[in-house]
């Protein structure tokens, strides 16, 4: 399917109809409840991957033993706390994105934390950033209501054939996921062909290469097959912006420390002593720029909760006809 639509205008501000009206924030050191819908961002220690593209920092790298069972066990322990918080915050449903810097899904433990997470009643969804190199059979056992993937084809790594048959299979299983595809140049004509063979259904998004300017006429074409790239185009102005992270949206990693974002350093507590409650809060964001797509979706200044209404953290538009759907 090739959808053809004229460059996006991406907007400055963007007054969210069904935004609720601001509530007074408790004060620093109060603990508060779990907002009812908490979106987590978890990165372990894992940074190992089966691939070698020239545009990241950690293609062809290997973990060590003892960096694989650190990793194994953060995965183990965060999976735990999650299933306590649904009897000490029933009220609060949560999403979870894995985007580990490695390929995660090669490795047992995350197909085994993502089958188990899909079937607890607290999660609404679980979803991870993967090539697609593994099996996926094993997704036969989860919760295909909850469970989802963020795939990227990596036209360098693996033929066209073989990824295909892979979203194929995903399909047959009824799983939910998106297939995306870098901008570089050279990846144009493996995107196209990816996009007229793949299902109707899934949704095929295009992320600007960092680094790299787009005209117009270069921008059209990587518009053609996603409609939505005029979002990822350009860095988005974030200082001072309201943004979700922080509040609703947490960045968790190995050892439970939580962060407002991936990209922001700043400490809010821990997931594992409950000292984060008390730093919750709506704020600007402090970053003068965003550009990744995991931390400008929750800029409040951009239409995207709208847009991924529903597929926010396996990036699947809520209008896109998708396979899965519930």
């Amino acid at each position: 399917m090739t959808v053809s639509l004229p460059l996006p205008t991406v907007r400055s501000t963007y007054p969210v109809p069904d935004e609720p009206p601001a509530l007074p924030q408790p004060a620093v050191g109060e603990p508060r409840a779990l907002p009812t819908h908490l979106t987590l961002l978890y990165r372990g220690p894992l940074a190992s991957c089966d691939y070698d593209c020239p545009y990241c920092p950690f293609a062809k790298r290997r973990d060590d033993p003892d960096t694989l069972r650190r990793d194994r066990a953060a995965l183990e322990r965060f999976t735990d706390r999650l299933a306590e918080l649904g009897e000490t915050d029933p009220g609060t449903r949560i999403a979870v994105l894995f985007t580990p810097w490695g390929e995660g899904l090669v490795r047992s433990w995350y197909r085994r934390a993502i089958t188990r997470l899909s079937h607890l009643p607290n999660i609404e969804r679980v979803a991870i950033q993967t090539n697609l190199s593994g099996r996926v059979g094993w997704l036969a056992d989860c919760d295909p209501a909850s469970a989802a993937l963020w795939a990227t084809y990596h036209p360098g790594e693996v033929t066209h054939e073989r990824f295909l048959a892979k979203a194929r299979e995903l399909s047959r299983m009824d799983v939910r996921y998106s297939v995306g595809v870098v901008g570089q140049p050279e990846h144009l004509a493996a995107a196209e062909r990816m996009r007229r063979d793949l299902p109707e259904q899934v949704y095929l998004w295009i992320n600007a290469s960092e680094g790299l300017t787009y005209t117009d006429a270069e921008a059209a074409q990587w518009q053609r097959i996603d409609p939505h790239f005029g979002y990822s185009r350009h860095p988005h102005v974030s200082q001072g912006r309201p943004c979700r992270t922080g509040d609703s949206v947490l960045s968790v990693n190995g050892d439970g420390t939580l962060r407002r974002c991936h990209f922001v350093d700043d400490v809010l507590g821990n997931l594992y002593d409950d000292s984060f409650r008390s730093r919750l809060r709506r704020s600007p964001c402090p970053l003068e720029i965003c550009d990744c797509h995991i931390g400008y979706v929750h800029l409040e200044s951009l239409d995207l909760y709208q847009v991924f209404n529903g597929g926010i953290v396996e990036r699947i538009p809520a209008d896109w006809s998708t396979v899965g759907t519930r």
